[in-house]
């Protein structure tokens, strides 16, 4: 029998007798390995963030027969369906523990069936309903003293930490107040308790003893003010809630890069959280902060000076959350490029020396890759001249980093190259409809609406994004997805909007309003690919295109009769945004299709991809009835290996699938 807690009220519900082995097993692998023991106990696999799976169980010779091993439903799991399913579940001695629904419940299932063991959701009234990250939530944090006593911890939609008995489902007596934690006390800033705009729906990590979490806010290309709150990354102690560090991503006076922020604008510029999720080493003892923009995502007026640690990697100590060093990605951010998924660690050899490693990708599609004991690059980082702007009472970093191994991995800027080009006349046209934006290579700068007679600037935004990468620990080759979209950045001076001097009102990814051709996406394919980099050399193996040609392109008349290789597709739900995950196991790359299309059998949904880790050979595909939202893992079960990942879309609610091979 287990039990499904309610917080505040004592509610049991009988699911049936189920006996597990629980064999307690500490949490102290090393990092860089991947998952062990054909277990996954954080939301990357492992602390180290490697996404990677050492179980070949199911291979290239049998990944078309895998088959629906169970399938769990989250339809009823709140007030209305989530069909944006970004969870990705941890699988400890044989539970899946994971997050799901519209009001972020955490979940227990038996890792065979699918079975629900308990489920447990905070009622928060209105500082839920009005949380400016009202999500399924993407995972939990586990932690195990090796001695019996585990716990499973989110964060609540309302920005709460919750401890729970992983047996049970029950709150923790002896953490934080009946088992939570109101993240937003004891913050060092002023927060409104119900609707301060600072939230996280990331997924804890747990080191250790310290479960650490991160902050995040609405979107900011067009905030109503200047001031918001500030996100500060903070350490709780795992037995008892007590916090145990906080670190200011916006250095207070007296702090290491307070004298960053010109004019006192540390003092009421906000945001500059951690959005995303984080990379510790346990061995070393030190967290790895991937850090946000500040307000607001693409003016910079009102903070003038780089702005550390904004759009930034920050190591600090795991148990006091002292920094230890830091790079800044760019010197003061007005691109949106937030660090935007956990770096990786990876033990490489380069030129015969052999490198505690730590890869960062990013939304400029450039690979950043440091001693992560030092913080020293492994190749050298330039710093390079860029495009000076043109907005009154804006500031301008006259340089930005530039590293020089490994190449990108995706395009970024907008250069004439990357025009439509199925037909000379499409790519006539493009080349027209592109004379009405400002345009030009990475970090060229936001323009008021109608200077020059444009409408303003247009870039791609987005290379990598939360799902990040994954690694392959025994090559030293990371797998990263990343996608083509297209941004305008047409700023204007609003006082009705905002106290800000000009916010953005830019339009739309690629294929919104102004940005196709013949309803054909300005931007010429691949529309998103997976690519193997070489953290050894520096060198991109291979670039495939990831996910199947859009029906819109396939049936245009404009391209009857043409053979139009493979375009890959965006990630994320409906083709939007939010970017693919991906798995790495012992003899395959994995990752299912952003969006819906009508697939080979027929049917309207999506695949489930297997690659050779070598060259990129698509080896299987499995069918999908939606888009992948969540990224996979996999885990040994009873001498059987599972893949399991969020699936969801524009008319699918959101539910977890387990792929397994038959007769098993």
């Amino acid at each position: 029998m287990r039990s499904c807690s309610f917080c505040g009220a004592s509610v049991r519900v009988w699911l049936g007798t189920v006996a597990l082995c629980v064999a307690a097993v500490t949490t102290t692998a090393v990092a860089q390995k991947g998952a062990t023991k054909g277990e996954w106990r954080s939301w990357a696999g492992d602390v180290g963030s490697t996404r990677y799976a050492p179980l070949d169980q199911i291979n290239a010779q049998n990944f078309n027969t895998l088959e629906v091993a169970w399938r769990f439903k989250t339809d009823n799991l709140g007030p209305r369906p989530d069909f944006n399913l970004q969870t990705t579940p941890l699988m400890v001695n044989g539970v899946l523990y994971f997050t799901a629904g519209s009001h972020r419940n955490a979940v227990a299932v038996r890792a065979d069936t699918g079975e629900m063991l308990w489920m447990h959701r905070l009622e928060e009234g209105r500082r839920a309903q009005v949380s400016s990250r009202r999500m399924s939530g993407r995972g939990v944090g586990y932690w195990t003293d090796g001695k019996g006593d585990e716990r499973i911890f989110y964060v609540s939609n309302g920005y709460q930490l919750v401890g729970l008995d992983a047996k049970t489902g029950r709150p923790l007596a002896d953490f934080g107040s009946h088992g939570v934690v109101d993240l937003r006390l004891d913050a060092d800033q002023t927060l409104d308790l119900e609707t301060a705009d600072i939230s996280w729906n990331g997924a804890p990590i747990v080191a250790k003893n310290v479960v650490i979490v991160g902050a995040s806010h609405r979107g900011g290309t067009a905030p109503r003010s200047r001031e918001n709150p500030k996100g500060y990354v903070r350490g709780y102690d795992a037995k008892t809630g007590k916090r145990l560090w906080i670190f200011h991503t916006i250095p207070r006076p007296g702090e290491f890069g307070n004298d960053t922020w010109l004019n006192d604008s540390w003092s009421y510029t906000g945001h500059t959280g951690m959005w995303t999720q984080l990379t510790v080493d346990e061995e070393l003892g030190i967290a790895y902060l991937p850090v946000e923009i500040p307000t607001g995502d693409y003016f910079g007026g009102h903070r003038p000076g780089n702005n550390l640690f904004a759009e930034s990697l920050v190591a600090v100590e795991l148990q006091t959350g002292k920094r230890l060093w830091h790079f800044q990605f760019v010197h003061h951010p007005i691109w949106d490029y937030d660090v935007p998924c956990a770096p990786i660690l990876a033990d490489i050899t380069v030129n015969g020396q052999r490198i505690k490693a730590i890869a960062q990708p990013t939304k400029q599609g450039f690979l950043f890759l440091f001693d992560r004991v030092t913080g020293k690059p492994v190749w050298p980082i330039e710093e390079r001249p860029v495009e000076k702007g043109t907005l009154p009472s804006e500031t301008y970093s006259p340089t930005q980093p530039f590293p020089t191994k490994p190449p990108p991995f995706e395009r970024n800027g907008f250069l004439e190259d990357y025009v439509i080009d199925f037909t000379p006349q499409l790519k006539a046209e493009g080349l027209k409809l592109l004379q009405q934006y400002k345009f030009g290579p990475i970090y060229t700068p936001p323009i008021a609406r109608g200077e020059g007679g444009k409408v303003g600037t247009l870039f791609i935004p987005n290379g990598a994004n939360w799902p990040g990468g994954s690694l392959d620990p025994d090559t030293g080759i990371l797998y990263v997805y990343s996608h083509s979209l297209l941004r305008v950045l047409s700023m204007v001076n609003d006082p009705k909007r905002s106290d800000m001097n000009y916010i953005s009102v830019g339009g739309g990814d690629d294929g919104g309003p102004g940005l196709s051709v013949q309803g054909l996406p300005l931007i010429k394919p691949p529309y998103g690919r997976i690519s193997a980099i070489d953290l050894n050399k520096g060198e991109v193996v291979w670039q495939i295109a990831h996910g199947e040609t859009p029906d819109n392109i396939k049936n245009h008349p404009a391209l009857k009769g043409m053979n139009i290789p493979r375009t890959g597709r965006p990630g994320g739900a409906g083709g939007s945004s939010g970017g693919i995950g991906i798995l790495t196991t012992k003899t395959l790359v994995i990752s299912g299709e952003g969006g819906a299309f009508t697939t080979p059998n027929g049917q309207r949904g999506a695949m489930l991809r297997a690659y050779d880790k070598a060259t990129g050979k698509e080896v299987g595909a499995v069918y999908m009835p939606g888009a992948q939202t969540g990224s996979p893992m996999s885990y040994m079960w009873n001498g059987k290996q599972y893949i399991v990942l969020g699936v969801s879309g524009a008319v699918m609610p959101g539910e977890l699938m387990a792929f397994a091979l038959p007769g098993k």
